[in-house]
């Protein structure tokens, strides 16, 4: 049997003195640039995504009432999350890292090309092949960066810097292409726009691939044989069961969008319910390891109530700028997604700020928990600005200030920084060591959860008034800030290592 480069390339990091990227490892500009124009095309269309499912059918739009449009994008997250876990282990035991993210980036690129094309179908077609994509590329990118190092090189940190920022650079430039496109010719040319940035993505990973430490076609932790062709046929058929069962509900009317989305947040809250009692009852984690899973708990709800809000920022937020904010700055007009840019430019301009910041206060700075804390409250905040502007109007013909938008953004991209950082640290050094290598699926739980129970509670924007809808919620996260601020001694105590 034959055996191509690939397959005899030593799963060892490059060496050390590789410094061909800012200092870094060539192949982390391979993998920061594949996360640039994956986010690209990711956030740039779910900038668009709800304005699209709100817009009139005379304008190319879908017709669905604001709160409708918001529940069914974040029935898309939540299944993009979900899937993600799956994606994880299939790259482990079946797949490959490489060859996980090689083909989730061409489903990707299918599914918004899928979008491109003007019909309803077409689009619900996409967003299944795109959720598909994502969940096989996602959580195996970060997995392959940390592949470019060994474990004792110091570089490390500063490369997951430098790779964190290409995704917020993706983050601000995708909305902004695929916003003026949507605006000024149609939507789907907006996804279009994704389509191309998901396939220049693709075309400089294959082109950089040699750089990339370890790549080779077997998974790291393959099944054998057997299991392996038993595990490729239960899949298989089992998405085939799911399509035909789904398509003959759907059929017979049963199976309606509110149904699916139902049936989503239903399995986003099980999911990881079911994953915590399993590593809770499972012989193979120590009773000291039980015991950091107790605080683990309150933080993977924190980032549930975070996350809740941050997501928000593509769905409710969007619908709000779109119908009551200015879209003029200094005299420049701009199309209303344009405001999702925003998150991602203060999140690209305040990471290496706080980094700063940290370093100088080195051991003074606050505990893990309090910063998921403090992250939390902001993101709190970022909705209770949003009551001032609403308030007082006779009716929703009003248009505030493009500023409070943008200082909600600021909160909320302050608050993203000081929890997603701590919180994935945490996730890595308090999960037992029997499921260390599953710590990735235990944060996408806590996002798809996020996004299952803000598919239910968006429905109620547009039914209630602005300011109540923004200020119970901002209001709710904060007092689940301070009640981990309250609960800091407590969570200092048992969640060592963790600093």
């Amino acid at each position: 049997m034959s055996h191509t480069a690939a397959d005899t390339e030593p799963a060892q990091p490059p060496p050390a003195d590789d410094h061909a990227f800012f200092g870094q490892p060539r192949g982390l500009m391979t993998l920061s640039g594949l996360e640039v124009w994956e986010r690209f095309s990711f956030l740039g269309m779910q900038a668009i995504l709800v304005l699209y499912f709100a817009d009139t059918v005379a304008n190319g739009g879908m017709g669905m009432e604001a709160g409708t449009a918001a529940s069914v994008s974040a029935a898309y997250g939540t299944l993009v999350y979900l899937v993600s876990v799956a994606g994880g282990w299939l790259a482990d035991r079946i797949l490959g890292s490489y060859r996980a993210v090689l083909y989730g980036g061409i489903l990707i690129a299918c599914g918004h090309y899928a979008m491109a094309v003007p019909t309803n179908a077409m689009t619900w077609v996409g967003l299944g092949l795109i959720s598909a994509g994502t969940g096989l590329l996602k959580p195996n990118v970060a997995t392959m960066v940390g592949k470019l190092y060994r474990t004792d090189d110091e570089r490390r940190d500063a490369g997951f810097a430098l790779y964190y920022m290409g995704i917020n650079i993706g983050a601000f430039l995708g909305p902004l292409i695929t916003g003026w496109l949507g605006d000024h010719a149609s939507w789907h040319w907006g996804f279009s726009a994704a389509a191309f940035g998901m396939t220049l993505g693709l075309i400089q990973y294959v082109a950089g691939r040699r750089h990339l430490a370890g790549r080779k076609h077997a998974a790291e932790y393959a099944l054998a044989p057997g299991p392996m062709r038993r595990a490729v046929l239960l899949i298989v058929a089992g998405a085939v069961v799911v399509a035909v069962v789904a398509t003959a509900l759907a059929l017979a009317g049963w199976l309606t969008m509110d149904r699916f989305v139902d049936v989503l947040t239903l399995i986003s809250v099980i999911a990881p319910v079911v994953y915590f009692v399993v590593m809770f009852r499972s012989p193979r984690v120590t009773a000291e390891e039980r015991g950091r899973l107790r605080p683990y708990v309150v933080l993977f709800l924190a980032s549930v109530v975070f996350n809740f809000i941050l997501f928000q920022a593509y769905s409710t937020m969007m619908l709000l700028a779109s119908t009551n904010a200015r879209t003029e700055i200094f005299g420049f007009h701009f199309p209303a997604s344009w405001y999702a840019s925003a998150l991602g430019a203060f999140e690209v301009l305040l990471a290496p700020v706080v980094a700063a910041v940290w370093a100088r206060m080195g051991p003074r700075q606050p505990h893990a928990s309090n910063k998921i804390a403090i992250g939390v409250i902001l993101g709190g905040l970022s909705f209770l600005l949003m009551v001032l502007p609403t308030s007082g109007h006779t009716g929703d013909t009003y248009k505030m200030a493009a500023w409070w938008i943008v200082g909600s953004y600021l909160l909320l991209g302050l608050g993203d920084i000081l929890l997603e950082t701590s919180g994935m640290s945490a996730t890595t050094k308090l999960a037992p060591q029997a499921f260390a290598s599953q710590t990735m699926a235990l944060w996408f739980l806590s996002l798809a959860l996020a996004n299952g129970i803000q598919a239910q509670i968006v429905k109620l924007y547009g039914e209630v008034s602005n300011p109540a809808y923004f200020g119970v919620n901002g209001a709710v996260a904060v007092v689940a800030g301070v009640a981990v601020i309250a609960a800091a001694p407590w969570l200092r105590r048992t969640m060592h290592p963790v600093h």
